[in-house]
């Protein structure tokens, strides 16, 4: 993760920190979150505190009180989560694939140790069980005692909750699934993740792990104009040689300062019109989505020229050994002076 630092001023005579100014007389503290977003790009805001930094075996964590955004969980220097907008994500994530699916019973979570993603798949009436795969212990515990949101989902006893590498779990399995859902940290260098990104995997361990009509969807990094890519494009057309239809979709995260990206796979068509889309929200999810339905989802897998032009020309696969990571993964926490 990114540094804690401080930043002092000269109390001699006038001066800015931050661009703010300073005056001879004494200073207030306040304490900015940093993400470095690419190269002379870097995106930041005010907190009301830090609220819990840690390291874990695999992960670094901090869980920040941020002015604009609420609570928000930060792993390895990258801002996962907010509270005033992590259902844009999550709804995103979840719902497109179980509405498509004709009946989701089964639903294996490859990481979302948050508990969000789970939350939303319990949603639905039809799901009889959630298998959640995270490999960190200690991030699990720390979301279900701080992430309040998401008690009720800890708590369900449809929720399978496994520590395992999602990888050696979904191998060791004799069962299918309806839908599998890649909730992971985005590919990094040097990260745990990127192998789940791969050709190989989703060839050998996804699709043999579905039922004859299950889905596959995965977040697919971040898929703004300029930012689309680093990976998007590359998971997008690595799906395209394992599975019949692919659909990309993309949708504004105000938090993560970018648009993000989600990519949908299956042997079998999906092709809901937005009117049917919404009857099956209506039959089978318990209270009203914030931000998905069928007009929504409508928009936001109608890409716009140059991103569809990006994604019909890209031809690189990711393996192993031609991975892609998104850029940079570090933060800092800054504090600074009024």
């Amino acid at each position: 993760m990114g540094d804690i630092s401080v930043e002092t001023a000269n109390g001699n005579g006038n001066g800015s920190v931050n661009g703010r100014a300073l005056t001879p007389n004494g200073y207030r503290k306040s304490c900015w979150y940093e993400e470095e977003i690419e190269e002379n790009l870097r995106w930041s805001f005010a907190l009301n505190s830090i609220l819990h930094t840690g390291a874990t075996p695999y992960q670094e964590i901090a869980l920040l009180d941020t002015k604009p955004f609420g609570k928000a969980l930060v792993i390895d220097g990258k801002l996962q989560s907010a509270e005033t907008d992590e259902f844009i994500y999550h709804e995103s994530l979840v719902h497109p694939p179980l509405i498509h699916h004709p009946n989701p019973s089964s639903v294996f979570i490859m990481g979302g140790g948050e508990g969000s993603t789970a939350r939303e798949i319990l949603r639905h009436r039809t799901v009889k069980k959630v298998t959640m795969c995270d490999i960190d212990e200690e991030v699990v515990d720390f979301c279900r005692s701080y992430l309040v949101v998401n008690r009720e989902a800890f708590c369900d006893p449809r929720l399978d909750l496994i520590i395992n590498d999602a990888r050696a779990e979904l191998e060791s399995r004799k069962e299918w699934f309806d839908v599998i859902i890649g909730d992971l940290a985005d590919p990094i260098e040097g990260g745990p993740c990127y192998k789940l990104y791969t050709k190989s995997f989703y060839e050998n361990i996804i699709k043999p792990r579905l039922n004859p009509d299950g889905i596959f969807v995965t977040q697919a990094g971040p898929a703004g104009i300029f930012s689309h890519s680093e990976v998007f494009t590359c998971i997008y057309n690595t799906l395209r040689q394992v599975f019949r239809y692919v659909v990309p979709y993309t949708a504004h995260i105000p938090s993560f300062a970018d648009t993000w990206g989600w990519v949908m796979a299956s042997d079998m068509p999906l092709s809901l019109g937005p009117d049917e889309f919404d009857e099956r929200i209506k039959q089978r999810i318990k209270r009203e989505n914030r931000y998905l339905d069928g007009k929504t989802f409508t928009s936001a897998s109608t890409l716009s020229k140059a991103l569809r032009k990006s994604l019909e020309d890209e031809t690189e696969v990711y393996t192993e050994g031609t991975a892609r990571f998104i850029y940079g993964h570090g933060s800092a926490y800054k504090h600074g002076q009024d």
